[in-house]
């Protein structure tokens, strides 16, 4: 339970101050004096940030499976020739800037969330691959021979066995994904998502630096308060595991 308590204590400010950032204006007008408008009011940021979570959530969700669906593949016996053209996949996600893919995918798919949804999913997808790779690669071969000593399937092996040991690995790399995406996500801002970005965008076109901090202090503080969630995830697998 000790592990939850910065996390805990995390979304709760968080929250906190999606709801009352107005208990801060005497701080952004005194940043922002020349402004008569220090606060951003076309959007609530509880609406933004529930927006902006969503968006990172489902493409983490998407990438997720994907690239641990490819991990599993590339180390089977069946897909290990596969395994440099997978790891080339994915990591085109990556060598494509995300405003890159935006300006690619909105003619496509027009403007709002479904550009940067996938821009996001092709961004994330190359941390959680790499070690998804590296957690199953990293088993003992000897943990598998034990399992199918015990009669276990290749399905219980992998489950029962490869899973459990790689999954703390194959954490940080959704951990190191979804963070990364936290900031990624607000360039969607730039095409008609409603993200946290909107505020930095406003404040941007508007010269309001008052803006521009209230929408980066809110993101930077949703990227701190998921990694301390994934912390705790991590702690809590590895008491978890059947070897402890």
């Amino acid at each position: 339970m000790r592990a939850w308590l910065p996390p805990a204590l995390l979304i709760a400010l968080l929250c906190g101050l999606s709801v009352s950032m107005t208990l801060l204006e005497p701080m952004f007008r005194w940043l922002q004096p020349d402004k008569q408008q220090v606060l951003y009011d076309r959007d609530s940021f509880l609406f933004l940030l529930q927006n902006h979570l969503l968006l990172v959530a489902v493409s983490a969700a998407i990438g997720t499976v994907a690239a641990v669906a490819g991990g599993i593949f590339a180390t089977r016996s069946a897909g290990r020739d596969f395994l440099p053209l997978v790891s080339q996949v994915a990591s085109i996600g990556q060598t494509f800037p995300p405003v890159a893919v935006l300006a690619l995918a909105v003619p496509v798919l027009g403007f709002g969330e479904a550009p940067i949804l996938m821009a996001l999913i092709l961004y994330g997808l190359l941390p959680i691959l790499r070690n998804t790779l590296a957690g199953l690669e990293g088993i003992d071969p000897a943990v598998r021979e034990a399992a199918r000593g015990m009669g276990m399937s290749p399905v219980q092996v992998l489950v029962q066995a490869e899973l459990p040991l790689a999954g703390r690995v194959i954490l940080a790399g959704i951990r190191t994904s979804v963070t990364i995406n936290i900031a990624t996500a607000a360039i969607g801002s730039t095409i008609g998502a409603r993200t946290l970005g909107d505020p930095v965008i406003a404040g941007l076109v508007n010269d309001n630096t008052a803006y521009v901090l209230q929408g980066a202090l809110l993101i930077g503080l949703l990227a701190l308060t998921t990694d301390s969630v994934f912390e705790a995830l991590e702690q809590t697998w590895e008491r978890r595991l059947p070897s402890r």
